[in-house]
């Protein structure tokens, strides 16, 4: 597995001399959502007797009560923990078609709340019996999608697993939004989407959080087997279309000079009963 494939699926441009949130907005928009919450939430440890299936329909009637009639929100999914840091961690993530909808959605979701259990005493008993599956500790991130993403054509399979890659810009003073955006594009056209491992590919970029440098990217596989597999045929795809050491070399410079080649790794679990 080639250093330099590893950077490339992480070019990006948008973020690096100008504003990437107002760049999408005005020149490239994706056609879905284009913001991404991301809430890593922590199971609580001391619930005594926890049964995964009761939290699955716990949450299911959650979001089939509110979440899926929530008209602000365009896609929601939960994903556990399968090799990340911390084997406490769950990550719930929510799509909204614009910044506003993401005030918007959790107003909505009070009032569905309410439309649900219209009794006071039910409503409390059920998001007590809800948040009893959880730390109060959490940390929340805002996402600006990309273009170029590949979406999933069929529901998700009961072991597909999201890979999820996290780069960081350098910023440098001599770049260029234009050499960026065509490097993003030749990468992702030649390789990503032509990866038939790749069942799904979601880029985004850092709106509102903790690190303005952070390039996110989710990879959606059927198995934790076609990871490795998906690794070699980036290789192949990429030898394929820089078939010359020159043109390998040009890449790697490009590389070097707009990311710092510091990146994170983690593996989560979809949970395909839990999706909208």
């Amino acid at each position: 597995m080639k250093t330099t494939n590893r950077l490339f699926s992480a070019i990006v441009v948008l973020l690096l001399l100008l504003n990437t949130t107002t760049i999408f907005a005005q020149e490239d928009a994706p056609a879905g959502p284009e913001y991404v919450t991301v809430t890593t939430m922590h199971w609580n440890m001391d619930l005594e007797d926890f049964k995964m299936d009761e939290w699955k329909a716990t949450e299911k009637e959650y979001m089939d009560k509110v979440t899926k009639k929530n008209e602000h929100v365009m896609a929601a999914g939960f994903y556990l923990h399968r090799i990340t840091p911390d084997n406490r961690e769950l990550v719930y993530v929510q799509a909204y078609a614009n910044w506003n909808a993401i005030d918007l959605a959790a107003k909505r979701n009070d009032e569905l709340a309410k439309e649900a259990w219209a009794d006071e005493d039910e409503r409390k008993a059920f998001l007590k019996k809800q948040g009893n599956y959880y730390s109060p500790f959490h940390s929340d991130e805002i996402y600006a999608t990309m273009p170029l993403a590949k979406s999933l054509s069929e529901d998700p399979k009961k072991d597909m697993i999201v890979y999820l890659r996290t780069s960081h810009f350098a910023f440098p003073e001599d770049g260029s939004y234009k050499e960026f955006m065509d490097t993003f594009t030749e990468y992702t056209e030649n390789v990503t989407h032509k990866n038939e491992y790749v069942k799904a590919y979601y880029p985004m970029n850092h709106a509102y959080g903790s690190d303005k440098t952070e390039f996110v990217e989710a990879f959606f596989l059927d198995s934790l087997a076609d990871l490795d597999k998906k690794f070699d045929k980036d290789g192949e795809l990429f030898d394929a279309h820089w078939s010359t050491e020159e043109a390998k070399k040009e890449m790697g410079k490009i590389g070097d000079k707009y990311f710092t080649g510091v990146h994170g790794d983690a593996i989560y679990t979809v949970v395909p009963e839990l999706r909208k």
